[in-house]
Formats: C-alpha cells, structure tokens, sequence
C-alpha cells in the first residue's frame, strides 16, 4: 500500500480506492493534498493490481475545495505564483481524465468548487444522501479555474451548466441523478460506486479501457474510426476476447488469468 499523509491509497479486489483523508475539513486540501492526490493517481493508473479506481473522502465529506486556512496570502504573490499553484490543481483534473482506467468518483458528502471538478474529471459518479455538488466560485468572486466550466457543459449541456456555474446553485444529490451526472443515488455512496467498479472490472479489461479511450466528445468522426480499428484490433487479439468469446458460446462465465483474490 502507497503511504501517503493527506490521503489512502489502497487496492483490493482489482479495485484501487483513492480515499482524501483530512474528515476534520470535510476533505479540503492543501498543496500537499494535490500533491499526493495527482501522485496517487497516476500510481494507479499504472498500478497493475488495479482495473478501476474509485475517488472518495473520509468522514462526512468528499471534497470541501480548498482548505483557506493553509492558503498563501494572494496578494503578497505574484501571477505566475498563483498560476503555478492552480495548474498543480488543474493536473488533478487532467490526470483523471487522461486515465484510461475507468474512475468512479463515491460522493458521499458535500463536493465544494476543486472537490465538484473532482468529482467531474472522474468517468462516472454515485452521490449519497449528503452527496452534493458545488460550482460554487461565483459565489466567492471567482471563475472555475480547475476545469468545471470546460467539464459541466460536455456532462448535462450548455445551458444547464450556464444555471449552476452562475448561479452557484447546490446540485443535489437526486437533481445529479435525473440530469444524467450521477450513476445512482446510494445510502452508501462508496459501497455502490465499488459495485459499479465491480462490474466494470469484470469485463475484458483491454476493452474497458480502451472504449473509455474511445469516449471524446471533441473527436471528430474520422479519427474516432481510425483509433477504433487500431484500438479493435488490440481487442481482437487479447485472451480475455477469446475466452469471453468461448464463455458466450459455452453458456458460462468467462474466467480471466489476473491472480484476483476470492
């Protein structure tokens, strides 16, 4: 298991749990957070234990944003300071959204300004009871500058993401499920994220990946045809289409080599 301060990072059953660890501010961060969050999750994207990752928080929160409490006095830096701090945030998003391992963002309590685009960057969403989401910025004189005006939009559309980005509006947990931003509502935010995670993991993992690859709203049609053939092709040759393939016409499960504990 990766050691880490701010965060727990931990595998099991071909599921990488990446669980921000600072309950007595709700999850907000500090620079080390995003330090330790952008190194755990590029650890699990490399991590060959792990097939898909789950994104969750300690205690009653999820991410609370930035914790202000150990944020430098702005005024006293300078732009490229500033700048430099954000992009280390902003890598979080990218670093999500760059995985081609499928990520599951478990919301099981308030997802504030950074903690909401976390909480987008990830390929899908469950939300608990207390699971709201947040573009909050507006609301203390700011833009979101980790990525949430370039990620709402591609998610619910244009005008929907316009309502919350300017407004600041809560998105509840049962308005993110019936605009399509969250899998499911769960009294168990992570316990059903893990089970989504379980049946992502359950299919042929080059496939999974690679059609989450495929997933670009921004790619055009001819270059999504090129990458499918050269992507179909990897999938063509890979055991796991073979013995999925034998599974089907057998009338049984598929089993898969990956030395996954009972």
């Amino acid at each position: 298991m990766e050691t880490y301060d701010d965060l727990r990072y931990d595998v099991d059953d071909g599921i990488a749990t990446i669980t921000l660890d600072r309950p007595d501010v709700y999850n907000a961060f500090s620079r080390n957070t995003v330090l330790e969050l952008n190194d755990a999750i590029r650890t699990a994207g490399d991590d060959d234990r792990a097939y898909v990752v789950v994104l969750t928080g300690a205690g009653d929160g999820f991410c609370a944003g930035a914790d202000t409490t150990e944020m430098p006095d702005w005024d006293d830096q300078s732009p490229e300071e500033y700048g430099a701090f954000l992009w280390i945030i902003q890598q979080v998003v990218g670093n999500l959204r760059g995985m081609a391992k499928p990520s599951i963002a478990a919301v099981n309590g308030p997802a504030i300004g950074a903690g909401c685009d976390f909480a987008l960057a990830c390929d899908l969403r469950v939300v608990g009871p207390d699971g709201l989401m947040r573009e909050g910025f507006v609301n203390v004189g700011l833009v979101p500058g980790d990525g949430g005006a370039w990620l709402l939009p591609r998610l619910v559309g244009e005008a929907k993401a316009r309502e919350y980005l300017l407004t600041g509006r809560d998105i509840t947990p049962a308005d993110a499920v019936d605009i399509g931003l969250a899998v499911e509502q769960a009294d168990d935010a992570v316990a059903a994220a893990r089970e989504v995670a379980a049946e992502i993991r359950d299919k042929p993992a080059t496939a999974v990946r690679h059609t989450n690859r495929l997933v670009d709203p921004e790619r055009g049609f001819d270059e999504y045809c090129r990458l499918a053939a050269e992507y179909q092709w990897d999938c063509v040759i890979d055991p796991e289409h073979r013995e999925a393939v034998a599974a089907f016409n057998e009338g049984r499960e598929p089993v898969y080599d990956r030395g996954l504990d009972d």
